[in-house]
């Protein structure tokens, strides 16, 4: 019950510091699938979802927990850092991939230190 109410209280400070970041940054939201850039974000979304779910059941083998937040952290690293190029090469004058990229270091410092916040809670 704890652990769901942590992830509660994080997707929501998250939410609100995505507002304020974009705020600060002047960032107005775009979608790469009104680009050019439609099918590639597409096939490299796919083939990145493809890449991540071929090689999970070799995480759930492993017993380490390490192995799996490593895995985590490579995966949205991967992820938000394609999404950060598409949107520096296809979405112009927008500052849109800093935030991506604030939130992709965001999210790794969380996803690293879990063990840490997790103990806070108890």
């Amino acid at each position: 019950m704890k652990i769901l109410v942590f992830l509660i209280i994080l997707g929501i400070l998250l939410f609100f510091l995505e507002k304020i970041v974009n705020k600060l940054l002047q960032v107005e939201k775009k979608k790469i699938s009104e680009t050019p850039g439609k099918k590639l974000d597409q096939w490299g979304r796919g083939i990145i979802l493809f890449i991540f779910l071929f090689t999970l059941p070799f995480m759930v083998i492993g017993d380490s927990t390490n192995f799996v937040k490593w895995y985590w952290i490579i995966y949205l690293t991967v992820l938000m850092g394609f999404q950060a190029f598409l949107q520096w090469k296809y979405l112009k004058n927008s500052k849109q991939y800093v935030s991506t990229i604030i939130f992709m270091i965001l999210t790794v410092i969380i996803i690293f230190n879990i063990d840490n916040l997790l103990l806070l809670m108890e």
